[in-house]
């Protein structure tokens, strides 16, 4: 049976710098939070003639959660204050966990403007139990040789990225189950993924027009499905060859308080973040 649609959402234009747009379809006001899942931001694509100057989002904090990078087009260069550098390349996936207090900085990688070409990529904020906001901040790398493919069928490139799923395992790892795929489906093809009755489950149009459980749904989209219904398939027919990212969670039933760059349980601890950091206690990070 076909799991029950709660939400189609419009990834809204949001400016993040004076200079950056991304598209938010998470959190929205028709939609606050499906807990791991906090924040869904597109940043689309945008093209960098060669040798165009160094764009960065400088050095800023984060508490309690992991930002997680898919890299969609291009090349990213990801520092932290805990000794991470890496550049992040399309098809790759990054999760940094903040923890206790981390600060970094992300743009397009040196090696990348000197080329040139187009920049895209999604970031998500999976949320920690709170029993793990107090962890060290620490950092994983996947590459995306290094996922397994699933829902296999003739024009259909689907990647696990985390998660268990037909049977294999996704690389990244989380502190509370979660499946996620991503990939492209070929215009005229058909492909059934399944949810887990009881999990957040949610799909990312990231570009392609396709019907989803007999709802069309274009690029910019973001299909919230009714965690309480106990149908599992998400059945997926693309007239427009489309890029996707699936996830599918086992929720964290705790409070979320979210403001600024923190994930905590409690608007007190939000401020003791934004104290903490304004008293230096994040520590250094050159831009």
């Amino acid at each position: 049976m076909e799991k029950k649609i709660l939400h189609v959402i419009e990834g809204r234009e949001k400016h993040i710098t004076d200079t950056e747009v991304v598209r938010q379809p998470l959190p929205s006001m028709q939609f606050r939070f499906a807990s791991p899942f906090i924040v869904l931001h597109h940043m689309p694509a945008k093209y960098y003639e060669p040798g165009a100057p160094a764009e960065r989002l400088h050095p800023h904090p984060h508490r309690g959660f992991a930002p997680v990078t898919f890299m969609l087009q291009g090349q990213g260069y990801h520092r932290d204050n805990a000794g991470n550098a890496m550049t992040v390349t399309a098809g790759d996936v990054q999760w940094m966990f903040a923890g206790k207090g981390i600060l970094h900085s992300e743009g397009p990688s040196e090696d990348f403007l000197r080329k040139g070409g187009n920049y895209e990529l999604l970031q998500l904020w999976f949320n920690a139990p709170a029993a793990r906001k107090g962890d060290d901040p620490y950092y994983q790398y996947v590459k995306g040789a290094d996922m397994p493919p699933v829902a296999q069928a003739d024009g259909v490139q689907l990647s696990l990225v985390s998660g268990d799923y037909e049977g294999k395992t996704g690389p990244l790892q989380n502190f509370t189950p979660i499946i996620a795929i991503w990939g492209n489906i070929n215009a005229g093809k058909t492909v059934t993924l399944k949810a887990t009755p009881g999990y957040w489950t949610l799909l990312y149009v990231v570009d392609g027009q396709l019907t989803v459980n007999g709802t069309a749904v274009n690029g910019y989209h973001l299909v919230i499905f009714d965690k309480e219904d106990a149908a599992e398939d998400i059945q997926i027919s693309c007239s427009e060859t489309a890029r996707i990212l699936y996830l599918c969670a086992e929720p964290i039933n705790e409070p979320v308080a979210a403001k600024d760059n923190f994930v905590m349980n409690t608007a007190t601890e939000v401020d003791q973040a934004i104290a903490d950091y304004k008293n230096g206690l994040f520590g250094t990070l050159e831009a």
